[in-house]
């Protein structure tokens, strides 16, 4: 009789735990039954009793129960007092603890209607593992969504990980499983062991809103309470949500955390440690922004952070959470801005984490023309499931909300708008009308800007989109994406390519600079030299260069000023300041020794240059994103490899900027400018200060003269350096 009535319970496939366990009035008499697979004997104090008393084992397995009447001391209201306390001994030394089962699960109504109807954008509120106080008694509730899970239990080093000891009980139809834990304390670790409702194998499973993981390569969880970080960045946030990010400087310096510098030993910097060597540094080069590639947590070193498994948790590798928060808080309240590479577009085929959740393809597609991304041999969440919208969408909202990320910068986009992407025929679903258009990736996309657009006021979002999807950062009342910004993955493929060639050949790829104006408008674009660009076998920035070593150094300043001048927010990676002699490895730090090298340090100079320049006059931000901004002087003498453009500001306030791609110096160049009168170069990258030669047109004043030239009112006649940009301005502007 009793075996048969536990069997649900002993055989590990109970939806409803509460229903056997705890403290029940069943007919005539109260029943306390308590689940102990451990436990060598089980007692039960009840308030206001002195002896306690014991309970019977009525089944091997470790099921114990406790029959007859309250004691007149104890409450009478049955299974919601959690007051009886139970003593388990397991090992020899009896503990006194509370019992799980003396709190009914719950959650609230209205929080689990929206994350099922995917509009619950603070799901990390309702999921995971929440320290709470219940009945005056503190402990952990987790929450799980796994809806086709035929039992979930709690595991962890507080049961041996043993998946009988707490089983979880089901809300209703939300899918959701609860259970709040009495006594458990911040740290820790925990799992949740699922059991296949068809075949009966059992997984065990890190938590999807777990906040804080333990250090790779282990992978459980860890209780994490509420943050009591006291952030001082008030100011900065109240300026960011009135700022004008569409005429405003900026400029980022994208970073990989473990890798840009390490002790001696090799071991990592943590957060604080970044915050102390990475803020003065960046600040001294004048940057406005710090871009950190993802620090999801993330078990695989090499991946970067782009294969996360932790989409609330900031990984382990470099400090805790409240760590993060004090870097970010730095970040600010020294004047810098801080966005977070964010990937919700695919997630690695672990078995610990996302993949075949609950038995089944819970955050992914079934069917594998959707579900496998082939380039990266992960997963692609189906966005078309109400709950992974809400789960991704509380995870943008997380970063935002509990670190004060400034932007998020959302990882292959492209990827996630098309159903075909990196497939063959045969191998992707057509849409529901026939098209290649992942139309529920879409969808989300509009819903994931709206959200942080609404919510978070001055925060940006960043498309890295490789392709000519239009109106990624148009607004999606218009139709469009949503975003802020785009890549402008045109514009570097198309320079990078025409700088790799000899300049001899130059003259012959003209079109591959003077192309990317007949689109630079029709997109808020961020001009991106990425870690992309200097990794696998593609070469550093330096190594890309051609011509002898004076030419390659001398050509990659004039690329990085060619960036600077360009209309367009700027985007570099580390170590291109330096000019690093070889492409990017992870697993060490920059060779910072390069510095040592005059014309390595002459490379950081003009970076730092070009940062100001690029701050201090409008001209050169302003119209970033309109054409207004922009006017070529002469874009067609490519037999000289020479081009040359006007930058304008609203105030009407310009610069001259004039770009010579060969070697060959070029004496009593003319161009056309806007007026007659006084000129000063305000920038030379052939200057001796950066590696240069020295030639240019020096600190003395330039006289453009009345003679129509080019269009223009006005000519002026200049020095070209070879392999160099010039930045003219107006002298009264100086």
């Amino acid at each position: 009789m009793v075996d048969k009535s536990l069997r649900s319970l002993l055989e590990s496939r109970e939806h409803n735990p509460f229903r056997l366990l705890g403290l029940h009035h069943e007919g005539v008499v109260w029943v306390l039954r308590v689940f102990r697979p451990h436990a060598r004997s089980v007692a039960v104090a009840w308030p206001g009793v002195a002896e306690p008393a014991v309970l019977t084992r009525i089944h091997a397995a470790g099921v114990f129960e406790w029959r007859g009447s309250l004691p007149s001391s104890a409450p009478g209201a049955g299974p919601a007092q959690p007051e009886y306390q139970l003593i388990v001994d397991e090992d020899g030394t009896p503990q006194r603890l509370h019992d799980a089962y003396a709190f009914p699960p719950e959650a609230p109504a209205d929080d689990l209607y929206l994350f099922n109807e995917g509009r619950n954008f603070q799901a990390y509120h309702l999921l995971g593992a929440r320290p709470e106080t219940r009945s005056g008694i503190a402990g952990v509730n987790f929450r799980v969504w796994a809806p086709n899970a035929g039992r979930v239990s709690v595991v962890g080093d507080f049961n041996r990980w043993d998946g009988r000891v707490h089983p979880m009980a089901t809300l209703g139809a939300s899918g959701v499983w609860a259970l709040f834990i009495p006594g458990l304390e911040n740290g820790a670790l925990y799992k949740f062991e699922i059991r296949n409702r068809h075949s009966g194998a059992i997984g065990v499973k890190a938590d999807p809103y777990a906040r804080q993981f333990e250090p790779r390569p282990a992978t459980a969880a860890r209780v994490a309470s509420p943050s009591g970080y006291a952030w001082g960045d008030r100011e900065w946030l109240e300026q960011r949500a009135r700022w004008d990010w569409q005429h405003a400087p900026l400029s980022i310096y994208e970073v990989h955390a473990g890798s840009w510098m390490r002790h001696p030993d090799g071991s990592f910097y943590g957060y604080r440690e970044l915050a102390a060597r990475l803020i003065p540094y960046v600040r001294d080069l004048a940057y406005t922004h710090i871009e950190f590639m993802p620090l999801m947590e993330h078990p695989l070193d090499e991946s970067w952070g782009y294969q996360s498994t932790g989409h609330f948790a900031p990984t382990s590798r470099f400090g805790t959470p409240d760590d993060l928060r004090f870097l970010i808080d730095a970040c600010h309240q020294a004047g810098l801005g801080v966005i977070l590479d964010w990937v919700p577009g695919h997630f690695p085929a672990d078995t610990f984490a996302l993949a075949h959740f609950d038995g089944t393809a819970l955050y992914e597609h079934e069917d594998p023309r959707l579900k496998l991304q082939p380039d990266w041999g992960t997963f692609v969440f189906n966005f078309g499931r109400n709950e992974v919208k809400s789960f991704l969408l509380s995870s943008a909202h997380y970063w935002l909300a509990e670190f004060h990320a400034d932007a998020l910068r959302v990882d292959a986009v492209a990827s996630m708008l098309y159903l075909d992407y990196s497939r063959k025929a045969g191998e992707w679903l057509p849409n529901r009308h026939g098209g290649r258009e992942n139309l529920e990736a879409i969808q989300f996309l509009q819903e994931l800007n709206t959200m942080v657009h609404h919510d978070f006021p001055g925060a940006l979002t960043i498309a890295e989109e490789s392709t000519a999807w239009p109106m990624v950062s148009r607004p999606v009342h218009l139709g469009g994406l949503g975003f802020s910004m785009k890549w402008n993955m045109g514009w570097m493929n198309d320079t990078l390519d025409y700088m790799e060639k000899d300049p001899v050949h130059r003259r012959y790829h003209h079109d591959r600079l003077t192309f990317g104006q007949l689109y630079a408008y029709t997109e808020n674009f961020v001009l991106p030299l990425s870690h992309d660009e200097v990794v696998h076998g593609k070469r550093s920035l330096l190594e890309k260069m051609p011509g002898d070593e004076w030419q390659r150094y001398a050509n990659l300043r004039l690329l990085l000023a060619y960036q600077m001048a360009q209309p367009g927010k700027k985007l570099g990676f580390m170590g291109g300041e330096i000019a690093q002699l070889n492409e990017w490895y992870s697993g060490e730090e920059l060779p910072w020794g390069l510095l040592e090298n005059p014309a390595n340090a002459g490379v950081q100079r003009l970076v730092r240059d070009l940062n100001r320049i690029y701050l201090e006059h409008p001209a050169l931000h302003d119209l970033d994103f309109s054409d207004q901004g922009f006017s070529w002087i002469d874009c067609h003498d490519s037999e000289q490899s020479v081009l040359s453009w006007l930058r304008f500001a609203r105030s009407g306030s310009f610069v001259v900027v004039v770009f010579n791609f060969t070697p060959v110096p070029r004496q009593d160049y003319c161009i056309g400018v806007p007026r007659p009168g006084n000129y000063r170069e305000l920038l030379n990258t052939d200057s001796q200060y950066y590696g240069g030669s020295n030639l240019g047109n020096g600190p003395q004043l330039l006289q453009a003269v009345p003679q129509p030239w080019m269009n223009l009112s006005a000519s002026l006649t200049l020095t070209l350096p070879p392999l160099a940009g010039i930045v003219i301005t107006p002298a009264m502007l100086l």
